[in-house]
């Protein structure tokens, strides 16, 4: 096994609420912050709170508009965010070849 692979992982990518973020954003063009509360079970503040970090490194792309009168946040993932995205899995994949028997 080789321990470099894992010490090259994403960590801001690898923590688990950022991942499901992340993973979700890559299936579907673009979602609305109620859409990926739901569909992850997290806490509107959790939510927030990943969506800034993955934001500040430049991999998710937050909108606000208004719909039917109403406040829509949607996101989506940023050119940056769906390469590092794409290079995490292969990554993975990796490390998973690497150790099967």
């Amino acid at each position: 096994m080789n321990p470099e692979l894992f010490l090259q992982l994403d960590r801001v990518i690898h923590e688990k609420g950022r991942l499901a973020i992340m993973a979700a954003l890559a299936a579907s063009p673009e979602l609305s912050f109620t859409e990926l509360r739901d569909t992850l079970g997290m806490t509107d503040g959790n939510l927030t709170s990943h969506i800034r970090t993955l934001q500040e490194e430049g991999f998710v792309s937050v909108a606000k508009s208004f719909q039917n009168n109403r406040p829509l946040t949607s996101c989506s993932l940023t050119k940056t965010g769906r390469k590092a995205f794409g290079e995490y899995i292969a990554l993975l994949e990796q490390i998973v070849r690497q150790n099967k028997p």
